[in-house]
């Protein structure tokens, strides 16, 4: 493993919660934060709080996400990290996996990769690594495509394709092929993989508490965190709450923002009572009505693996 690039690592200890402010919390961006502020408080970490708004940004979005868990009771302990004044931190940890000659340029679109073979041995999606060993000149000509189309090319890591496994507190061991990911988009924005190992090693996040959506990541950002010399964090993947079809919850779905809740009279109470209930864990006559009662009554080696189906309120929506 490498050693760490000079303050990449600042702290150790913590949980976290990193929302998109892309938009109002609904319920189940909700329950998957509350179980990680009491992952947290649990086990004597401290609770994080990061902005990730370098993509789909809504203004007065991340103020009023913080507002809504002041209101459940919870506040970050410390003032929240935000991703957009991070970048040369970003570039940084670029910089140190290209001086490896683990990056490279890709030129793809992204219908050049769904039309494209898959690799021998790739996993489904997987980059067939296209751009991965082009001559020189062949870079030359693809840049020069891209730039008369006002494009820049995508920064890719070079990997071997291996699987890598990393063992999740609820879900056991993950196992996941780790591909040819993009570090840098090609609108130059950095990708998520990169940027939330590089955030939680500096802010020392030893244990990630988020949706189970992103388990199959894990594999990724573990890979990500050794070639970066940062320390790999513990996981627990939280099941989703999803609608009656089974998909994320959206707008669409009628009133599951926390803001259209209270709207239709929901109280705080309301909120927790739900949270217990959802995780099999309270039921009418010991229901939560607090962050102190969820604090005290969620046990994570007893917690459901499986999705729960939202029902908004009636009057809620057509």
């Amino acid at each position: 493993m490498s050693s760490p690039a000079p303050g990449l690592i600042t702290s150790a200890g913590a949980g976290r919660f990193a929302p998109s402010p892309s938009g109002d919390l609904h319920i189940g961006n909700i329950r998957s934060g509350l179980l990680a502020y009491v992952r947290a408080r649990q086990t004597g970490r401290r609770f994080l709080w990061r902005i990730e708004d370098l993509d789909r940004v809504q203004p007065g979005a991340a103020q009023s996400q913080l507002e809504v868990f002041a209101e459940l009771g919870i506040t970050p302990d410390e003032p929240p990290l935000v991703q957009s004044d991070r970048l040369e931190v970003y570039a940084e940890a670029l910089n140190r996996l290209a001086g490896q000659g683990l990056v490279y340029e890709c030129y793809c679109s992204r219908k050049d990769i769904q039309q494209a073979p898959s690799a021998p041995h790739s996993p489904p999606g997987a980059y067939p690594g296209t751009c991965r060993d082009l001559l020189e000149s062949e870079r030359e000509r693809h840049r020069q495509r891209l730039d008369e189309q006002g494009r820049r090319p995508a920064l890719r890591l070079r990997t071997d394709n291996a699987e890598v496994t990393v063992h999740d507190r609820l879900l056991g061991e993950i196992t996941a092929p780790v591909d040819d990911l993009v570090l840098r988009r090609g609108d130059g924005v950095f990708a998520y993989n990169l940027i939330v190992i590089v955030d939680d090693g500096a802010t020392g996040i030893d244990e990630v508490v988020r949706g189970d959506d992103l388990a199959t990541s894990a594999p990724r950002q573990a890979h990500l965190a050794e070639l970066l010399g940062l320390p790999q964090p513990s996981w627990l993947h939280v099941p989703l709450v999803v609608n009656t079809d089974g998909r994320r919850l959206a707008k669409r779905d009628g009133a599951v923002t926390y803001q259209q809740l209270r709207a239709l009279g929901w109280t705080r109470d309301d909120v927790f009572a739900w949270m217990g209930a959802s995780l099999g864990l309270a039921g009418p006559k010991d229901a939560w009505s607090s962050i102190d009662d969820m604090v005290s009554g969620v046990d994570f080696d007893g917690l459901l693996t499986r999705e729960t189906v939202f029902v908004p309120p009636d009057g809620s929506g057509d």
